[in-house]
């Protein structure tokens, strides 16, 4: 029997060590080349770990959540006699195959005995651990997870399922005592979620932002009537292959139009330093929900685009986002963010400013209401626009003067498309 070692390879981030964020291979799995690993996550986004050659695992380490050293050995593969390597002089070796990571031979180690069963069933340390708390057989459990891999949701549907089975199989509708509740009691359940990956990254992020960072929120309503108008015409009249049109790309297009009148605030404050960079392209933040998180893609440049191919290109941010695919060219670089929380957007928001940027757009939902104009009253479509700035470095001024100019560009969107 031979064995390889699997290093944590140097993934281009220049950092020492990156965070593991879940496992897509167990112990007792014959893992094909090129197959998935695991995730790491780095400052930057995530990043999938794939194998380099076939093997069967023998031993894991590390649980999700852990900070893993890169060049530290990860797995340990049984890849059979023929394909072992052994320095002269010694019985077995390991040897340990990652890009950027030289191989060490080292002694070789008995593999952990793997029950062949629980190998073949995909879920985290955590979801086994509550399945077996609970008496849950996992081969029981339906995973709706990649390749059926079981999540907490899963187990969560199963015992409901089993509770609910239980009670039917009842006779007279008795209620068995292990889920009974008495009148006036409630059920004392408690979950314990890890905080780990980009959700220990957000955290991370927010905590540092609010304690450095001295918000200054401006919340300004502005009648999109028009731009409504003009956004449906353009959406009924596009041609084939054009993408529907959002609010998104009209604002971005405002964005484009106002700040050059105010380079202070497309700008990064390095506080350390104590440094302003101004930025004359607009490199604009989309902060973008995804299944892992709050993630902000990064549309490059974009005054380079017209109305349609910005719609095309924040759909295609969008999506990698949400797929996790999106590189580290797609998640960085930003010069200042729009922040949505569409149809939920309430009437007003105090979003948190994407650090070291500083001023961040929010949008609220549009809502249909009576306003008073020129002494007639009509019925309006509104909309609130939610802004929070850096106020060490742009003052109360600055900031309503340039909610003002955007106000004013979305009310005459006329103005989006002239030179």
């Amino acid at each position: 029997m031979g064995q390889r070692v699997f290093r944590l390879p140097d993934i281009g981030e220049g950092t020492a060590e990156a965070e593991l964020v879940a496992w897509h291979v167990n112990v007792g799995d014959d893992v094909a080349e090129d197959q998935p690993l695991c995730d790491v996550m780095t400052d930057k986004a995530t990043v999938e770990v794939t194998a380099p050659f076939a093997g069967i695992v023998v031993e894991r380490v590390g649980a999700p959540g852990e900070m893993l050293p890169v060049g530290g050995v990860i797995l340990t593969f049984d890849v059979g006699g023929d394909q072992a390597q052994a320095p002269s002089g010694a019985g077995e070796a390991e040897v340990d195959e990652a890009p950027n990571v030289a191989a060490i031979a080292e002694p070789a180690i008995e593999p952990a005995r793997a029950d062949p069963v629980e190998a073949q069933v995909l879920a985290s340390p955590a979801v086994r651990k509550r399945a077996a708390d609970s008496g849950i057989d996992l081969r029981q459990v339906a995973g709706s997870g990649p390749a059926g891999r079981i999540r907490q949701i899963d187990v969560d549907s199963y015992l409901a399922n089993t509770a609910s089975s239980s009670v039917e199989a009842m006779p007279s509708g008795r209620v068995p005592e292990r889920i009974a509740v008495r009148q006036g009691e409630a059920e004392d359940g408690i979950e314990e979620v890890p905080v780990i990956g980009l959700r220990r990254r957000i955290s991370e992020r927010m905590q540092d932002t609010k304690r450095r960072i001295p918000h200054f929120s401006y919340i300004e309503e502005v009648d999109v009537t028009q731009l409504e108008a003009l956004r449906g015409h353009m959406n009924a009249t596009r041609i084939e292959g054009q993408q529907k049109l959002t609010i998104l790309p009209f604002l971005v297009r405002a964005l484009v139009r106002v700040l050059p009148e105010f380079p202070q605030l497309n700008a990064l404050y390095d506080d350390v330093s104590g440094v302003v960079r101004r930025y004359t392209a607009v490199h604009a933040g989309i902060a973008t929900q995804t299944p892992q998180g709050l993630v902000v893609t990064v549309m490059r440049d974009a005054a380079r685009h017209d109305i349609w191919t910005t719609a095309s290109e924040l759909s295609r941010l969008s999506g990698l986002a949400r797929s996790g695919r999106a590189a580290k060219a797609d998640l960085s670089g930003s010069t200042i963010t729009i922040t949505s929380l569409g149809a939920m957007g309430g009437i007003a928001t105090t979003p948190v400013i994407n650090s070291p940027e500083v001023a961040i757009l929010g949008v609220n939902k549009m809502i249909e209401r009576p306003i008073v104009d020129r002494g007639q009253i009509r019925i309006a479509q509104m909309m609130n626009l939610s802004s929070s700035f850096d106020h060490r470095v742009v003052d109360g001024w600055d900031a309503a003067s340039f909610v003002q100019r955007i106000k004013a560009t979305l009310e005459n969107p006329a103005l989006l498309f002239i030179d």
